[in-house]
């Protein structure tokens, strides 16, 4: 079973559900997706909200590790996507000498606000955990209480790790920046990343490979 956490945020509702259908449609092995909601966290995630945070899930995604009880591996990812490919061949990457995967991002945004306008922020690994590999026995130092307490810098730069030998990389196909990363033919791309702003929201719908996410949500919507 392919364990996925999606973050959830109450004003991309949409994003969730077309990003689950775009990967139950293409996957060859069962998925189980959940989605990281604060509702259902209240017993466990009780940090307040801060102000350079963009999304509800900035860092409820580091309980991913707690929720699987620090067993098996788990994978995180951001609701701005769309899958493109079959996850199991992301699956397949798990490597047991790391605690974490992803794409090593350099990724350098030149503006100030992006969606909602919302602060965009600028730090070293940025975008790296929109898109996590858990090796959940091996993440044991987030506990409820590290992610309701650490800064955003030491969650999402992986301080919590002894260093970063145990971040391990995963190729870019699967975490493409939309409009940040030199556009690429989709038979190059396995998960793409709206990350400056999803179609669904109206400022974006323009953006780069909004096609594709259109035709993702009516499929997800046609009862034919």
């Amino acid at each position: 079973m392919i364990k996925v956490f999606i973050g959830y945020d109450s004003k991309e509702t949409v994003a969730f559900h077309v990003l689950s259908h775009s990967i139950h449609a293409r996957a060859s092995q069962p998925v189980l997706i959940a989605p990281l909601m604060l509702s259902e966290l209240q017993d466990v995630f009780k940090r307040d909200r801060n102000a350079l945070q963009s999304t509800e899930f900035s860092f409820s995604r580091f309980l991913v590790p707690y929720l699987s009880n620090y067993e098996g591996w788990s994978m995180f990812c951001d609701c701005d996507m769309l899958m493109l490919d079959d996850i199991a061949k992301l699956w397949e990457l798990r490597d047991d000498r790391f605690a974490v995967q992803c794409v090593k991002h350099e990724h350098v945004p030149a503006e100030q606000i992006k969606f909602l306008n919302q602060p965009q922020s600028k730090y070293a690994k940025k975008n790296w955990s929109s898109v996590m590999l858990f090796n959940n026995a091996k993440c044991k130092a987030l506990t409820p209480e590290y992610a309701n307490t650490a800064s955003g810098l030491e969650l999402h730069q992986f301080k919590w790790l002894a260093d970063d030998s145990l971040i391990g990389e995963i190729p870019h196909r699967w975490n493409h920046l939309v409009d940040y990363d030199p556009p690429a033919p989709v038979s190059e791309l396995s998960l793409i990343h709206y990350t400056e702003g999803g179609p669904y929201f109206d400022a974006y719908k323009t953006c780069g490979y909004a096609d594709l996410w259109f035709r993702e949500r009516d499929a997800m919507l046609s009862a034919g």
